[in-house]
């Protein structure tokens, strides 16, 4: 039985990312497949501060996943998401500055509409502290664009992505792809073998149940009558 949601898989690959980057685990890979052994050391998860962007599904999938292996929780985003989480007992941060100023890890999930694109901006990429990570498995325009390239470039914060401008992302020479200090994956969030099973399932019974004449899920059931 399909035990999952879109959410959920999102949810795990943003966790999968966060551990992987974290632990250096595609470093380490590397270096036993060379023939070599331990490549740096990675750090531990419990007790670090993992601050969400966004006060959506998907975050609080992944904000229960974070206290389940003992993280701290801080919340941060567009003012509505900040007064709920705030109505519901979270800790939110001061400011937008203290929010990226003091996480360990910041993760985004904000929709992308022409009010959040470029929210997130250089400063506050900035303001992050050295070695801390950014993962963003909700879409690329939520970055100031150029910023996060630039921040790359300085060596100074880790970065998992999900998500690009241009997709796909030809270039091996772009700084998301070719800097060490990335973890890119190729937009996978929702793609897993449950989610397709799920999705396409429910795309051929609508086929069939129209072929039948008994069409099922219409946005506009009055055209029956026609």
């Amino acid at each position: 039985m399909h035990a999952g949601t879109p959410s959920h898989a999102a949810a795990e690959l943003t966790l999968a990312l966060l551990l992987a980057s974290w632990r250096q685990i595609p470093g380490q890979v590397n270096s036993v497949r060379s023939g070599n052994w331990q490549a740096g050391v990675g750090r531990t998860l419990r007790g670090r501060r993992l601050g969400r962007y966004g006060y959506g599904r998907i975050a609080g999938v992944v904000a229960g996943y974070a206290n389940a292996i003992g993280m701290d929780v801080q919340w941060w985003g567009p003012e509505e998401g900040c007064a709920q989480a705030r109505a519901d007992g979270r800790r939110v941060a001061k400011s937008g500055q203290a929010f990226f100023a003091t996480s360990d890890i910041v993760s985004l999930h904000v929709r992308l509409t022409p009010a959040t694109r470029g929210i997130v901006t250089g400063a506050d990429l900035a303001a992050m502290a050295d070695r801390a990570l950014l993962v963003n498995t909700s879409r690329a325009g939520l970055i100031e664009p150029g910023a996060l390239e630039s921040e790359v470039r300085r060596g100074r914060v880790l970065v998992a992505t999900d998500v690009f401008e241009q997709e796909p992302l030809p270039d091996p020479t772009h700084a998301l792809l070719s800097q060490p200090n990335v973890l890119p994956t190729p937009h996978i969030g929702y793609v897993t073998e449950d989610e397709f099973e799920l999705q396409f399932r429910g795309t051929f019974e609508q086929v069939n149940a129209f072929g039948w004449r008994d069409p099922v899920h219409m946005a506009n059931p009055e055209a029956l009558d026609r």
